[in-house]
């Protein structure tokens, strides 16, 4: 929940801006003066995204609180309340470090415009990875390609994990006998070649050249994330 400090004077007017910043979510310091609400904000235990700051405040002016917050944490947002709106004013406040000025009187909307406009400056969304073009689902026993249930017998599961499970070190096949047909298992080791170009058929788009199911030539096998196919051999 993103927090709002409001350092306002006017009891009325703290109290018409904390009741519709919660109307959106948010959460809501006050200070009816810059002392106080710099106190509240050095706090170790008080994290602060944006600060409404009047300009007009006893003691410490909005300018000289601005200048004092700037310094203090250049990351923490600014807008500047003010019924003044002479144009020296706004860039006397924006060169103390304000990143937004607000006139009074203001409706909510356009408080909040402001206030979602300055969030999305200071803390920027980052974009969402992309999911895995191949996952493992393991409650079902399926590997799942782009969102699709794979086909898989029960030893070519047990085999895909295997590899998947390494997080992208090489396995020997020597190892991938033991794990997946057990270390009794007497029968021809190419078995392990033999299931691995059976899953390649399923899963690249190319199987003579794959992307992810990689060879390590004279060892073994491993899984490439990135899909970009750099193998020993395939």
């Amino acid at each position: 929940m993103k927090r709002i400090m409001i350092i306002e004077d006017e009891e009325s007017i703290r109290g018409f801006i904390e009741i519709n910043l919660k109307r959106y979510g948010y959460s809501v310091l006050q200070a009816d003066n810059a002392e106080s609400g710099l106190e509240q904000l050095k706090k170790e235990d008080t994290t602060v995204d944006i600060v409404l700051l009047d300009v007009m405040l006893p003691g410490m002016n909005g300018f000289e609180a601005c200048k004092e917050i700037r310094e203090w944490n250049s990351s923490i947002g600014i807008i500047m309340l003010t019924a003044k709106v002479q144009e020296m004013d706004k860039v006397h406040g924006l060169m103390n470090g304000a990143d937004d000025y607000i006139s009074k009187p203001f409706s909510p909307n356009e408080l909040i415009a402001r206030i979602e406009a300055l969030l999305r400056r200071i803390r920027p969304v980052e974009p969402e990875k992309p999911a895995p073009s191949i996952y493992l689902d393991e409650s079902r026993r399926l590997l799942k390609l782009k969102g699709k249930d794979v086909d898989l017998s029960p030893v070519e599961y047990e085999l895909i994990s295997t590899i998947l499970k390494a997080n992208g070190k090489s396995i020997s096949r020597h190892d991938l006998l033991d794990q997946v047909w057990g270390i009794n298992y007497m029968g021809d080791p190419k078995i392990v070649d033999v299931n691995i170009r059976r899953i390649r058929r399923k899963i690249e788009e190319d199987p003579s050249s794959p992307r992810y199911l990689l060879t390590v030539w004279g060892y073994g096998y491993r899984w490439d994330e990135s899909g970009e196919g750099k193998h020993n051999g395939n």
